[in-house]
């Protein structure tokens, strides 16, 4: 392996160690609230058959050990993550993680291993583990376009994360590099799809990322300016006393309050006395 395949992969395994790191926030979340909220164990599972796929994958080529000290760390990782889902998960939860840990990291992956050991030999059996591996990375790839598709429709990046996007396009280009470098285009292919999905949720960020703050900044117009409200008053106040006139002219007798001899309009103010009655 060549020097430069071996920094790329270096810098791959840091910038995917970041990556492993990027769910901390949700789980920090999980605990304080003690309760799982809704959020899904799927990716960890998922995430932790990748793992132990490309770990296998790694045993069957020569110098790999950069795919394997990434990926055991990554099995390590996402087990954790697994393992607090499980603890604060309610049941119905509880019991979907573990058919689908059963179903994929057990049965799955056993499937794998036995079918390709007694069915293939040699560099054949790399070459199907490693064409197995690629199409799964192609699918763990598009899986983000739901969460595209929840921005673009919604016209929020509050479930995309920048930085997250930023790390998983940067650990794409680092392991696209050292697939290549190294001929491994089993590394390599997927990688590609990894970098442009990884460009496009970031230019979505970019362009949504304030869309929130225009609706916010703009409700405050149609607010009324605490200046304009004596001259609503009076404006009110006019009204009132031009009903008032129009009402005279239509009713004939208006009732008036008497107040120490004298009569009180509408307005308030004081007419002509009131002339005492002759006995």
């Amino acid at each position: 392996m060549s020097y430069l395949a071996f920094a790329f992969g270096l810098l791959g395994n840091i910038v995917s160690f970041m990556v492993f790191l990027a769910p901390v926030p949700t789980f920090r979340q999980i605990y304080k609230k003690k309760s799982t909220e809704g959020f899904q164990s799927v990716p960890y599972v998922v995430g932790l058959f990748s793992a132990m796929l490309w770990i296998y994958y790694a045993f069957l080529k020569p110098d790999t050990t950069l795919l394997i000290t990434i990926n055991s760390v990554g099995c390590v990782i996402q087990t954790v993550y697994i393992c607090f889902f499980l603890y604060y998960a309610p049941k119905p939860a509880r019991l979907q993680t573990v058919m689908l840990i059963l179903l994929l990291n057990v049965v799955g992956m056993g499937l794998i291993i036995v079918l390709t050991y007694f069915l293939a030999q040699g560099s054949t059996r790399a070459d199907i583990v490693g064409w197995i591996c690629l199409v799964f990375s192609l699918c763990v790839f598009v899986a983000p376009l739901c969460v595209v598709r929840q921005v673009i429709r919604t016209k929020s990046v509050e479930y995309m994360p920048f930085l997250l996007s930023f790390f998983l396009t940067l650990s794409a280009v680092m392991w696209f590099f050292y697939g290549l470098l190294r001929k491994d285009y089993n590394i390599a292919i997927p990688n590609v799809l990894g970098f442009s999905f990884g460009v496009l949720q970031m230019v979505l960020y970019v362009i949504y990322k304030n869309a929130k703050k225009v609706v916010e900044e703009k409700l405050p117009e149609i607010q009324m300016e605490d200046h304009k409200l004596p001259e609503l008053k009076d404006q009110i106040i006019d009204v009132v006393k031009l009903s008032a006139i129009v009402c005279s002219e239509i009713i004939p007798v208006v009732p008036r309050l008497v107040v120490e001899d004298h009569a009180l309009n509408l307005d308030g103010e004081k007419l002509k006395p009131i002339p005492e009655k002759e006995t």
